[in-house]
């Protein structure tokens, strides 16, 4: 009986602070529009995925070690891009469609944040620009200019901070209502449309 008690009570003391504690770590982040007193819950990211298939032996040889780390096409040569042939593929005018961001096109209400995470082998961007256009490596831009936001490169702190390395990711909130366009600033023809409602 002594068990019991000792149960109930620990229920009814626990229980309630364990419900004070998840309504207190609620994020707050967009206001329930006809209601303002209504509790304001953080809505779930979006991913974006960087990918790319570069072969780790040319691209290092070209870049210095560790440049691509594209561990899981190390072992199946015939299904990654070398270095050259990146190159001559873009140079051609067809430029290497394993290199993309997935999905293409999004739709997401204002407030959400996109996640963009790099599971290719390289380094990407994943920059706002006005128009898609070429980035920064003339050769990568299959004949077309390069854009304003991606004149520069790395050199422009704007460029800088879009940069997402092999492995990690990239945050991008605060987007208004509207069509927003990103490019890689490396890869040019990596595209992504964000449509806000």
């Amino acid at each position: 009986m002594r068990f019991l008690t000792i149960r109930v009570l620990a229920i009814l003391l626990i229980t309630p602070l364990m419900l004070w504690v998840v309504a207190t770590t609620v994020a707050p982040a967009q206001e329930h529009e006809d209601a303002p007193n209504h509790p304001r819950i953080a809505p779930t990211p979006v991913q974006i995925v960087a990918l790319d298939e570069c072969d780790p032996t040319t691209f290092n040889a070209a870049l210095g070690p560790d440049f691509c780390k594209n561990v899981a096409l190390a072992l199946a040569a015939p299904f990654a891009t070398t270095f050259q042939n990146l190159f001559k593929e873009a140079m051609e005018g067809h430029p290497d469609k394993s290199w993309d961001f997935e999905p293409d096109a999004v739709t997401i209400n204002q407030g959400t944040p996109l996640i963009v995470v790099n599971q290719g082998g390289e380094p990407h961007t994943f920059t706002e620009v006005a128009k898609f256009g070429g980035g920064f490596i003339p050769t990568l831009n299959h004949g077309e200019e390069t854009v304003p936001e991606c004149a520069g490169g790395f050199k422009v702190v704007a460029v800088a901070r879009t940069r997402i390395l092999q492995g990690s990711q990239l945050q991008v909130t605060g987007l208004s209502k509207g069509e927003h366009l990103f490019e890689c600033c490396i890869h040019p023809w990596m595209r992504v449309t964000v449509e806000v409602e």
